[in-house]
């Protein structure tokens, strides 16, 4: 008789497979700051099984040209592009399904997300005597580089979502995670899920950990979001996620006789 955890019932070996890591980068317009980016990457997983993995989501400047470009002297990138522009929660999950890795890590593809910080929480989430459920570790940005009214439009709304979800996380809007492959495919998708992963793993019967990370001013290019634009979003977003986890029933256990 098997009694196992509901969420670990079911899932692939995630050892040894090639890659082991990969990295998945969503990207809009980043012309000056693509190459450089991966480039990043490539040298901070030195030394790692990994691919990387970059999704140009209908870019109107030289994005993918540039990417594809790159690709003779960073033999690990892989180039995807959306055809029309679908958002950067679509664009992480087209990545994610092209992905061969049992692991994945994210990150912004404006380069705020500094790459050096991916191994540690590689090490996080992998390491020896990890809880049984831990799928996923989220970046948490320390002093970040933001104007004041990003800053505190942030605050706000981490509060208010931190309060009605009860996901513990200070920092949803971090692009920087760790995370099992398997355990993101079995969450529902829609539009900007990639705000939401921790309440969602947790809804799932995941466990999450967070990590602070360091964050960087933007050198290229200007942010695809505004506040009044997320804001628009945001309360929608709240209560179907707050319809989700209400909706949950779990097993607690699942066991095959």
């Amino acid at each position: 008789m098997i009694d196992t955890p509901a969420p670990l019932y079911g899932l692939p070996d995630r050892s040894n497979a090639s890659p082991a890591v990969s990295v998945v980068v969503p990207m809009h317009n980043e012309e000056g700051n693509a190459v450089v980016l991966v480039r990043e990457i490539a040298k901070a997983l030195d030394g790692h099984d990994f691919e990387i993995i970059t999704v140009d989501d209908a870019s109107t400047d030289a994005t993918q040209g540039n990417l594809a470009a790159a690709r003779t002297e960073i033999p690990q990138l892989r180039v995807l592009a959306h055809a029309h522009n679908a958002g950067q929660s679509r664009a992480v999950r087209t990545g994610i399904l092209a992905a061969r890795a049992p692991i994945i890590a994210t990150l912004d593809g404006d380069g705020q997300n500094p790459p050096g910080e991916i191994p540690a929480m590689i090490a996080q989430l992998t390491r020896d005597g990890a809880p049984a459920l831990l799928s996923m570790v989220a970046g948490e940005r320390q002093k970040r580089q933001d104007s004041q009214a990003k800053l505190l439009a942030s605050r706000w709304a981490n509060g208010i979502r931190k309060s009605l979800l009860k996901d513990d996380a200070n920092d949803t809007g971090c692009g920087l995670k760790v995370f099992y492959r398997d355990a993101f495919l079995r969450l529902p998708y829609f539009d900007h899920i990639h705000r939401y992963l921790p309440a969602l793993m947790t809804r799932e019967g995941y466990e999450v950990e967070f990590a602070p990370v360091s964050h960087r001013s933007r050198e290229h290019g200007q942010s695809k979001y505004t506040n009044f634009g997320r804001a628009a979003v945001a309360i929608r977003d709240l209560i179907g996620v707050t319809w989700l986890i209400a909706r949950s029933r779990k097993p607690v256990a699942i066991k095959e006789l």
